[in-house]
């Protein structure tokens, strides 16, 4: 088990996907995507394993929950900076989402 001080380390921001295509270095197939996060942060780019779910087109412009604080990671030609949150579902990766309007930067909690 963990304490409440290690799970406040963790930095989960909301996000719009502002770019999307396909990581053609990566081992396992991917994406690669820029997110906004808002003003204080800016953009993030990512690679991400969402490929049986999604297509490029549907993810520009959906709102998404990351942590923005793990070490960067290269795939491929992709500095890796912040990892998208989602259910490993049989049919693959689904992205959390929201049902009402949030906030770019916004802190999850």
């Amino acid at each position: 088990m963990i304490e409440l001080e290690d799970f406040e380390k963790v930095d989960i921001r909301v996000g719009t996907i502002i770019e999307a295509s396909i990581n053609k270095g990566a081992r396992k197939p991917a994406y690669k995507l820029t997110i906004d996060f808002g003003s204080d942060i800016g953009l993030k780019k990512s690679s991400a394993q969402i490929t049986n779910l999604y297509t490029p087109k549907d993810l520009i412009g959906k709102k998404i929950v990351a942590v923005i604080n793990f070490k960067p990671i290269r795939i491929s030609e992709v500095k890796s900076e912040v990892r998208l949150l989602g259910a490993d579902t049989t049919g693959g990766v689904c992205l959390l989402t929201f049902d009402k309007e949030v906030q770019n930067g916004m802190r999850i909690y």
